[in-house]
């Protein structure tokens, strides 16, 4: 178990994590490149992403525009890592399983620049 958690738990979360800022990373590049574009970042999240918006299209709204749809399918990933995953394992304070992935990054991007966090 690792932060008290089991594997499988962080293993999920890591996975829902991945998708969830692949999905807004698609958004972001999207801000200021076609989906059509040959720039391999833009190539990549397109082709990654695609199968998991197809997944979710029969709720995305249709008067959402197009750019939007990965950030409204990344608000799902998001919604499901903070409220519904620490209620599914019996948390009573929403969020406490929430972001081991990004506390993974932060620490790691602390002890980069030379703070030292326990």
């Amino acid at each position: 178990m690792v932060q008290g958690f089991p594997i499988w738990v962080i293993i999920s979360d890591y996975l829902m994590g991945v998708v969830m800022w692949t999905l807004i990373g698609r958004f972001a590049m999207n801000l200021f490149l076609p989906e059509d574009s040959s720039f391999f970042f833009m190539k990549f999240f397109v082709r990654s992403t695609n199968p998991i918006l197809k997944v979710f299209k029969p709720v995305t709204p249709s008067f959402l525009i197009q750019p939007f749809v990965p950030l409204y399918v990344a608000w799902f990933f998001f919604m499901f890592r903070f409220y519904l995953m620490p209620w599914l394992l019996g948390y009573s304070v929403m969020g406490m399983l929430s972001f081991p992935l990004e506390s993974e990054f932060a620490r790691g991007a602390a002890n980069l620049i030379g703070f030292f966090v326990d």
